[in-house]
């Protein structure tokens, strides 16, 4: 994993980024703020609900399967989120790691004209003036929660191959939250610009540890016990 101040990455936000994540024009750089709803950050999402149960880093196929997996550790609905990707990007034709016709439903699919050369944006035009927007936004919600659910069997068997208890999910993604306090809070304190160090995740504990090597300002080890 990787800080810095501020990410030359289009978005300038301050926080941290999984080393694999870099260079994703989708992913934007976290810290340890939490929402409203949700009690752990991005940064914890990225790690537990992408990376340990084998998704993508991005792309809304794999955002609908990581949001099942944030639901079943925090025991919140992934509706308004899936409503929410499906309002600012599939209605505006934006879909992100594929194209449109890949990633539709079968039944939408069938609902399109015999025109392989229609854009992402045009699909989804045609498809709004077919159905009207409440209707067509419902049927992408369904197909959020079905690519989701798709997606539970791999996950279990990559947590499994990891060593790791799938069903304590809340646990881990807890520990790592207060770990991500302490270091974010380090960072931010001692006015870093850069540092980078590896998460380590076992059965009893996370842990924070700096990169020795690299030439960065180093802020320390941490370690959380997983409750």
């Amino acid at each position: 994993m990787t800080y810095k101040k501020y990410w030359d990455d289009g978005f300038g936000a301050r926080g941290w980024k999984v080393d694999a994540t870099i260079g994703d024009p989708q992913i934007i750089a976290s810290t340890r703020e939490t929402g409203q709803r949700i009690k752990t950050s991005v940064f914890v999402h990225d790690i537990l609900d992408h990376f340990l149960s084998g998704y993508g880093v991005s792309g809304h196929r794999s955002e609908a399967m990581a949001l099942i997996q944030l639901s079943r550790r925090t025991g919140l609905s992934p509706e308004p989120d899936y409503k929410q990707i499906v309002e600012e990007d599939l209605l505006n034709g934006q879909v992100n790691g594929e194209s449109m016709r890949s990633f539709l439903p079968s039944g939408l699919i069938a609902l399109l004209p015999d025109n392989e050369n229609m854009k992402d944006k045009e699909i989804m035009a045609f498809l709004k003036n077919k159905l009207g927007v409440v209707a067509l936004t419902d049927t992408l919600v369904d197909h959020f929660f079905a690519l989701g659910k798709a997606g539970e069997e791999h996950a279990e068997n990559n947590w499994m191959k990891l060593g790791l208890e799938h069903h304590e999910q809340k646990e881990i993604g807890d520990a790592l939250q207060k770990l991500l306090v302490e270091i974010d809070g380090k960072a931010e304190e001692m006015n870093i610009e850069v540092t980078k160090g590896n998460i380590t995740i076992d059965r009893e504990n996370v842990s924070f540890d700096d990169l020795k090597d690299s030439n960065v300002k180093h802020i320390g080890a941490y370690q959380v016990a997983i409750d």
